[in-house]
């Protein structure tokens, strides 16, 4: 925590993505440890997710957002483009914690600038914002040193492709029941947002 003598920082921008599937009656999401390392919030479960960076706002999105979310993103006091940054910034944080892509095909071949998005598949596939859905938001309070102002989106993981490995950033990544996740060492933002996909999860259509 920051002393009371000094101004609050100003939370920088971030997102994270719940994912989540039905294996028989149970359904999983998925969440991994932070490494000790960090200095925010280390040695806890947490979803796949980071801070943005200043060139996810220029990644081209394979497929966009839908409008229901965007909309519901920008009253959140961000504007079209800073909207897409956040949902391109989760799928590359996701994507680089866990090797997992959230990917659609280009119209045309594309080469990226920047490195992760050529491993991701720039040239062929790009980051499929259309399967996002968003349920919240969150600001760090202003005692903590380092503070975000954190949008959580949640995808249905049924169909997602590459091969679950870390780099490092996310351990001992794994696919538990919420009831499962409650019982981890988790922050208490993620204890909430747990039970934010829970009521989202109920409201979802029971599958033919």
């Amino acid at each position: 925590n920051r002393s009371s003598t000094t101004k609050a920082p100003r939370p920088k921008d971030a997102s994270t993505i719940v994912i989540y599937r039905a294996i028989g009656d149970r359904t999983e999401i998925l969440m991994g440890e932070r490494s000790g390392k960090h200095s925010f919030m280390p040695n806890t479960y947490v979803f796949p997710g980071g801070r943005v960076d200043a060139s996810d706002a220029r990644i081209p999105p394979a497929k966009d957002l839908r409008d229901d979310v965007l909309v519901r993103l920008c009253r959140g006091g961000c504007n079209p483009s800073r909207a897409r940054a956040l949902a391109i910034a989760a799928i590359r944080e996701t994507f680089e914690e866990t090797g997992l892509l959230i990917a659609a095909s280009h119209d045309r071949p594309r080469k990226s600038k920047v490195d992760v998005w050529n491993q991701f598949g720039t040239s062929t596939c790009g980051p499929d914002l259309s399967t996002l859905d968003y349920i919240a938001r969150a600001v760090t309070p202003p005692m903590r040193k380092k503070r975000f102002n954190t949008r959580f989106f949640v995808l249905d993981g049924a169909n997602i492709a590459g091969t679950l490995e870390g780099s490092g950033e996310l351990l001992d990544m794994k696919w538990v029941t919420i009831e499962e996740a409650l019982e981890l060492d988790i922050p208490l933002i993620t204890e909430y947002i747990l039970t934010q996909v829970r009521e989202y999860l109920e409201t979802l259509p029971v599958p033919d």
